[in-house]
């Protein structure tokens, strides 16, 4: 199947960015790259995490914080989470597909300290030291600490544990060769998105949406349809990336395809058009809910139609997703 450019993706239902400032983007970047540096993370592969531009996502998605250091703890988080791909999950990682669940398990541990018995903490502090994404996760969730509260910290943590759950069934998908039919795959993929970063939006926003009305299961679904129609633009724009690699890799239009025995150009047509009805859906029930709600469930929802404004625009322009050879 030919490899697919980000010229081939048709245009999406999705707000523009309500804020672009580089040079805010460049304190976020630069934060970032003494952060990695400081811990070991992407070590000889510093320049491509700059080019990566997780800066110029960050400041794109949380328009209502113009504070460096605020928007560098959300960065952190989230290049903490990608470092999981990286590190753990994509072709190249060492026992990726056999290891992935003990490694996750440590994460979990870095996120929320594990109280060992005297006699194995020095083996679990070695442990966590000598990994450099058990390095990323302590140290970004210690940052993170200074802005959010603890229920938003164990929020965060929530989100990351579904994500963990949906990566080990993506890691058993590609272990048996067993392609998912179309429903699997997108109920997989309503956690393994951008859900931990959208959930930080009240952090960052330096207001806090309580924990009834974030888990309300109107507002839940509200959330959810923004996570998901978040992931499949990135499935659309991380295409070229994945058909270079040799083994299975899975988003949307590659679902679509082998199981409606259809192009690539159809199955890239109707991955836009689940996009945008999910977008819609957003858009038409969130409305009614920011009206009613507090004060701060507007200001969230607010804040998730802003973030996928500003990461859709962030995908068009990474070299994580463009000028791919």
């Amino acid at each position: 199947m030919a490899p697919t450019a980000a010229g081939d993706i048709p245009p999406l239902y999705c707000p523009p960015p309500t804020r672009d400032d580089p040079v805010l983007a460049e304190l976020v970047n630069d934060g970032l790259l003494a952060w990695v540096r400081e811990i070991g993370l992407y070590e000889g592969r510093t320049a491509e995490l700059r080019e990566a531009d997780f800066g110029r996502l960050i400041m794109l998605a949380h328009p209502d914080c113009d504070d460096p250091d605020r928007l560098l703890a959300a960065a952190k988080c989230a290049v903490s989470e990608w470092s999981v791909d990286d590190y753990y999950c994509e072709e190249g990682a060492e026992g990726s597909a056999a290891e992935l669940g003990p490694r996750l398990e440590l994460v979990a541990a870095a996120m929320d300290p594990v109280h060992l018995p005297v006699r194995y903490i020095a083996e679990s502090e070695a442990a966590m030291r000598a990994d450099p994404v058990l390095r990323a996760f302590r140290t970004s969730f210690d940052h993170l600490g200074r802005y959010a509260s603890p229920a938003q910290l164990a929020r965060l943590r929530t989100e990351i544990a579904g994500w963990f759950i949906a990566l080990g069934a993506e890691a058993g998908w590609r272990v048996t060769g067993r392609m998912p039919p179309v429903w699997e795959y997108l109920a997989n993929r309503q956690p393994h998105s951008f859900l931990p970063c959208m959930a930080l939006c009240d952090v960052v926003g330096g207001y806090e949406l309580g924990a009834a009305e974030y888990t309300d299961p109107v507002v839940r679904r509200v959330v959810t349809t923004a996570a998901l129609a978040g992931q499949l633009v990135n499935d659309l724009y991380s295409m070229a990336r994945e058909d270079r690699s040799e083994h299975r890799e899975f988003n949307l239009p590659t679902v679509l395809a082998a199981e409606e025995n259809c192009s690539r150009r159809e199955a890239v047509l109707r991955t836009a058009a689940a996009h945008d009805e999910l977008m819609h859906r957003f858009e038409s029930e969130a409305t009614p809910l920011a009206a009613t709600g507090s004060p701060e469930l507007h200001r969230f929802l607010a804040g998730l139609w802003a973030w996928m404004g500003g990461s859709r625009a962030w995908h068009t322009g990474s070299k994580r997703y463009q000028d791919v050879k």
